[in-house]
């Protein structure tokens, strides 16, 4: 009889599962995973170099392409490196539309993770539903920026603009009825924060739909229950953050344990898992949904509350208004400088770390004081989490490996930077 031995397979990076551009090299024994070995680099993009050659505040659109699932959080990071070495105060009005977009962020990432999970391991219907939100999602980005993804909208001292007082609205269309029109248009009537309004009282409904699907259907326990366990001192030993430490059972979030913005002044519950495999993560997902809504819905309530301005005064890290610098020779020169040479950051060295969708977000930022950072480095949540792949797959099916990449979360942006 001919002996049986193990067999090398290259799963991606064409593989719809491995969201991308992750390359396996599996060593299977049979249909069970002996070893893995990721391949990564695919998308290396040399941010981190780029930013040496940008002025700092033309570096903010290359972080909206890192995790370009999670935009507007990978921006929140960086500003804040720039502000703790400049020692610039941001507007409190600021701050409540930084924490609200960052939840909205959340719920853009968690929904797309929930989406891609679910047809990955066979689930149809629920990305088709995810997407219905995502929408509603992207236009608000769209209203603030004028970009439905890669916004730039968070800027050094504060953020671009102040929210719109009118939403967008449909047009009517050939293809199209006015009373389909009408339906649509039915929550653009009043202004941006009537509209995330609007959402935040739907989408508990929205989530109720999800969980209804998945939460306990019998196919997807079977496809995650039990797989991809890593105990709670595995996690801190592997660097684990964000959900993939939270769904092992340790209650870290930076939003409560190094509170950032207005985060302190929220409230909001931190949900973790007991088992530490697939199906706990994905519960932690799941209500860490409903947490992010609760923060925009406080959010909305104080921003309605209190106008005020979203951009620091100070003129050497932000533009004067344009009615100023066409009207006073010095708001002129602050203008052409800030936009042509760019700020003077002071000597120094920083490290801002943020509660990323993902994970801890962290930039480490180095001046030498010059108009360009001297160094910067990313520290990518899902870097530390692909590690852990060959330790969360041995021993498991080849179509778990399916199951572990979704409960990652991995987005190849932040980690092939």
């Amino acid at each position: 009889m001919a002996d049986i031995r193990n067999y090398t397979l290259n799963f991606g990076p064409q593989h719809p599962a491995a969201h991308g551009v992750l390359r396996l090299v599996l060593e299977l024994d049979g249909e069970v995973i002996q070893r893995a070995d990721p391949h990564i680099g695919l998308l290396h993009r040399a941010t981190e170099k780029l930013a040496e050659t940008r002025t700092y505040l033309q570096s903010v659109p290359y972080m909206d392409r890192l995790d370009y699932v999670s935009m507007m959080a990978n921006e929140h990071a960086y500003v804040m490196a720039i502000e703790r070495l400049l020692g610039v105060a941001v507007p409190l009005r600021a701050q409540y539309i930084r924490v609200m977009f960052d939840e909205i962020t959340r719920l853009l990432n968690h929904l797309l993770w929930i989406g891609a999970h679910g047809l990955d391991v066979g689930a149809m219907a629920v990305f088709l539903y995810a997407f219905r939100e995502r929408e509603d999602l992207f236009d608000m980005y769209e209203a603030v920026s004028g970009a439905r993804m890669h916004a730039a909208y968070y800027r050094p001292g504060g953020v671009f603009r102040d929210l719109p007082a009118s939403m967008p609205r449909y047009d009517l269309a050939e293809r199209r009825g006015a009373r389909d029109n009408d339906r649509m248009n039915r929550n653009r009537g009043g202004s941006l924060l009537d509209f995330i309004e609007d959402f935040a009282d739907r989408f508990p409904a929205y989530v109720d739909e999800y969980e209804t699907l998945l939460t306990d259907n019998r196919i997807w326990k079977q496809r995650l229950v039990g797989i991809g366990v890593v105990t709670p001192e595995r996690a801190l030993a592997l660097g684990f953050t964000g959900p993939m430490l939270r769904g092992s059972g340790i209650a870290w979030d930076l939003r409560k344990k190094q509170p950032y913005e207005v985060y302190h002044l929220m409230d909001f519950d931190i949900p973790i898992g007991r088992n530490g495999d697939c199906y706990d993560r994905y519960l932690v997902r799941m209500e860490e949904m409903r947490q992010s809504n609760r923060i925009i819905r406080q959010c909305v309530d104080w921003l309605r509350k209190n106008p005020g301005p979203v951009m620091s005064d100070d003129h050497k890290v932000a533009p004067p208004s344009r009615v100023d610098m066409k009207s006073n020779m010095e708001e002129l020169i602050h203008h052409f400088k800030l936009f042509t040479e760019g700020m003077h950051v002071p000597p120094g060295e920083v490290y801002a770390a943020i509660e990323h969708p993902k994970g801890e977000f962290g930039i480490f930022l180095v001046s030498d004081g010059a108009n360009k950072p001297y160094r910067v480095k990313i520290r990518a949540p899902g870097f530390a989490h692909l590690q852990a792949f060959e330790e969360m797959t041995r021993g498991h099916m080849l179509a778990d490996a399916v199951t572990v990449i979704g409960t990652q979360d991995i987005v190849f942006g932040e980690i092939d930077r």
